[in-house]
């Protein structure tokens, strides 16, 4: 079993995003597991600065796992066996990442051009996991028209992943265009391990447009849980309250750990999703970007009346 609260919802891994806050809020929601941001293996071996903040939970947090990215499987091994990861029951290797700067390192979706490196990584993660589980994330190919999700997918399975992600896009689509229900649908059946689909899922349609399509075991969201922490319980069919101010101030409040500025920085653009369609959005995210510390953006968070 992979989630937590009878439910097959989890929140997805987003860098920048998937803060102690964010996933405090969505576990408050229904969110059965959360995903922490990407954390480097190597950053985590030589002691880097941001890495512990990365690592910190909220004590309401009983169900969140770690995603780690790199691409040497000796290191991701050492890293996933360091004591500050011991507190998460799922490891996740971030083999989805689009960006320029952790493809050309050979990292995130780039690990997709060669399944058997994704096969050794695995293997050598699973050893170094023990009783943990050991998670994939993946998307649906490197490149347009070679898709090789089910490829990597069963490179996974056989060196011990307990469950595999997909996110139905190719590297180069970074996020636009359509999700390909399809690939998804085709990783399902390559693999006998639970997987999980990712991409789109915003609402209750989507989450069972997704399910029905591809009959994934799991769904994750990603952008449609920013600012709407709330989507969990929508798509469970739960009554559920929420305040955008309210939930803006608990979410501050749950990242007391870091320095105020840290927090000031890292505030501005999740706010910017919690207002995101309401009235007075664009003058309200205005001020806010332009607050320059905490004592400012409050006092900006004061005049919201919705």
């Amino acid at each position: 079993m992979i989630t937590y609260n009878d439910t097959d919802l989890i929140l997805a891994p987003c860098a920048g995003y998937t803060d102690a806050g964010m996933r405090t809020l969505c576990t408050r929601y229904g969110a059965g597991l959360c995903f922490t941001e990407m954390v480097s293996a190597k950053g985590l071996l030589y002691n880097n600065a941001n890495t512990e903040a990365l690592l910190t939970l909220s004590p309401e947090e009983k169900n969140t796992g770690v995603q780690l990215f790199g691409s040497e499987p000796d290191i991701l091994a050492a890293a996933i066996q360091d004591e500050r990861l011991k507190k998460f029951p799922v490891i996740d290797i971030n083999m989805g990442c689009p960006v320029p700067k952790i493809v050309t390192n050979g990292e995130g979706s780039a690990l997709m051009k060669d399944p058997d490196r994704i096969f050794r990584i695995v293997k050598a993660a699973k050893e170094a996991a023990g009783d943990r589980l050991l998670t994939v994330k993946m998307r649906a190919g490197f490149y347009s028209g070679y898709e090789n999700a089910p490829e990597c997918a069963a490179a996974s399975e056989e060196a011990g992943a307990d469950m595999v992600t997909v996110h139905g896009r190719t590297r180069d689509m970074y996020y636009s265009g359509k999700v390909d229900y399809g690939i998804i649908g085709k990783v399902k059946q390559a693999v006998k391990i639970p997987v999980c689909g990712n991409g789109d899922v915003i609402d209750r349609e989507s989450y069972l447009k997704m399910k029905e399509t591809t009959g994934v075991d799991y769904v994750s969201i990603a952008r449609g849980a920013f600012g709407r922490p709330y989507v969990f319980a929508a798509i469970r069919g739960e009554e559920y309250d929420f305040n955008v101010k309210q939930a803006i101030l608990e979410h501050i409040s749950l990242l007391s750990f870091l320095p105020e500025r840290t927090v000031a920085n890292c505030m501005k653009k999740q706010i910017a999703f919690y207002i995101k369609g309401r009235r007075g959005h664009k003058e309200i995210k205005e001020a806010v970007f332009r607050a320059s510390d905490m004592k400012e953006l409050i006092s900006v968070i004061d005049l919201i009346d919705f």
